[in-house]
């Protein structure tokens, strides 16, 4: 591809100044070039550096799994639960993992909404994070009960035993509300890769791919009438899907706040939990996306300008969030509540101080360097942040539970927290399991929409019909198949 930049947009400023917005794509390519380089990395040979980092994190996973195997046979006594302390790092990773799985929504469903043109390189990463981080989300919960065969308990329906669930559990309604955003997400997902699942049917030259990719195509032709059912199915799934994304984490923020104890009864936790969820989830997908276009050599399509509208996100929600630390510890000082007061005064005093000032260092301090232009088009600093949003978010969450815990009403049952290697090692395996999902996905499906990608080129733009550039889509092709 040449060096020069394509899909500029000109505007006038009010004192009649020229200027050109940064573009979305780089090289000036062509319809053809988009999807020859999106599909020749699922048409081409995995490289042995991708075998190698295959081969690492599904070595992990397996390791996960193999404890998650041990503690079932065993019972969660192998884990480092106390008397007081009955959730440890299985509700916190359980809450970690839907929080990360909330920007992939957010991405693709408002920011479409919203006519948000930037969203088009990066929106099918976020779906797929979002579901694989869902997956690992579910585990925690079932291994949880220690009787996983009896997790189907969970689940109403009409039964020989004539008893139902207790609806009136904030328990029970994780199940319906991550159930509902699992389907959801999988179906909006799935739906959005239809074109490009037909246009690797089309380019494709393995025969078992090319069935594989028709079968799942669903017979796309991408004639006028299939564009405009796709058009409004996908539509209405976005907005079905942009209320799951306040409703989800309000619903876990509610196993807390429905309870009575200090620490947990706090009506912020809501928008609180929404909010951290997107800043957990833009930063893993900011992880992810430094990591793609670097190796798939995916740098003309994820731009800076992408990755600098990110980082402002990731610093309008982490300054929401270090807004709601300060409200915590000022309306448990208001309150006058004395065990309330007290549960804040330990989390930053106590026993578990470094959990809560690494958590502060990470999520609020930490992006404040995206004030600067310079750091926030910085591929190693936006990289670092990332990494460190991450871990101050699962430090959130363990904060939350341990330190709301260790000292509860009863002096005599505190304790102190301490996870074993089985704990360790399940969350280890977790993200062995996201990760080898990722790659997988990286490599065999559109890791990019190569039809939205095409659809904001200057070819697809009618001003520039006469212009010498390429006719629309929809007169150079009939099929997606370029």
């Amino acid at each position: 591809m040449s060096t020069t930049t394509a899909v500029q947009t000109a505007h006038h400023r009010s004192d009649g100044v020229h200027f050109e917005r940064e573009p979305l794509v780089l090289g000036n390519p062509t319809f053809h070039d988009i999807t020859a380089k999106i599909a020749s990395i699922a048409e081409d040979k995995p490289t042995p550096k991708y075998l190698l980092a295959l081969s690492f994190t599904a070595a992990i996973a397996a390791w996960g799994v193999g404890c998650i195997l041990y503690t079932i046979l065993t019972g969660i006594g192998v884990w480092g639960l106390n008397n007081p302390i009955g959730w440890g790092w299985d509700i916190t990773n359980f809450v970690f993992w839907i929080g990360i799985g909330h920007a992939g929504t957010l991405i693709s469903a408002i920011l479409f909404l919203f006519r948000q043109k930037w969203r088009t390189a990066i929106n099918r990463s976020a779906e797929a994070m979002t579901i694989f981080a869902v997956i690992c989300a579910g585990l925690f919960p079932l291994i949880h009960v220690g009787r996983i065969w009896f997790a189907y308990w969970l689940i109403p329906y009409p039964n020989q035993m004539q008893m139902w669930t207790n609806f009136r559990s904030p328990l029970e309604w994780d199940v319906f509300a991550v159930s509902t955003y699992l389907t959801v997400s999988l179906i909006f997902w799935f739906l959005g890769m239809v074109p490009d699942l037909a246009t690797l049917r089309d380019v494709v030259k393995n025969k078992v791919a090319k069935r594989l990719y028709g079968f799942f195509s669903l017979g796309w032709s991408g004639s006028m009438r299939h564009w405009h059912h796709y058009e409004m199915a996908y539509l209405i799934l976005a907005g079905i899907s942009t209320p799951l994304v306040l409703s989800v984490h309000s619903v876990v923020s509610l196993d807390f706040t429905a309870g009575i104890l200090p620490g947990w009864h706090t009506t912020i936790f809501p928008p609180y939990f929404v909010a951290g969820a997107i800043f957990s989830g833009f930063a893993m997908v900011m992880t992810l996306l430094v990591i793609t276009r670097e190796v798939l050599d995916l740098k003309e399509l994820i731009t800076m300008k992408h990755l600098e509208n990110m980082n402002k996100i990731i610093l309008a929600t982490g300054m929401m969030v270090g807004y709601a630390y300060a409200m915590e510890f000022f309306i448990a000082q208001y309150s006058g509540n004395p065990y309330e007061a007290f549960v804040f005064i330990n989390r930053a005093t106590g026993d578990y101080a470094w959990a809560y000032w690494t958590m502060v260092l990470c999520n609020v301090v930490s992006p404040q360097v995206f004030w600067s232009r310079r750091l926030r088009r910085s591929i190693p600093v936006m990289f670092i942040v990332s990494i460190l949003v991450n871990i101050g978010m699962w430090f959130e969450r363990f904060t939350i539970i341990a330190t709301s815990l260790h000292h509860d009403f009863l002096p005599a049952s505190w304790g102190y927290y301490t996870p074993t290697w089985v704990e360790v090692s399940i969350f280890a395996g977790t993200i062995g399991i996201f990760l080898t999902l990722f790659l997988l996905f990286a490599k065999y499906i559109p890791v990019i929409a190569i039809a939205e990608v095409k659809a904001i080129l200057p070819g697809a733009q009618p001003q520039h019909s006469h212009h010498g550039a390429e006719a629309p889509p929809h007169q150079v092709e009939q099929s997606t198949s370029v």
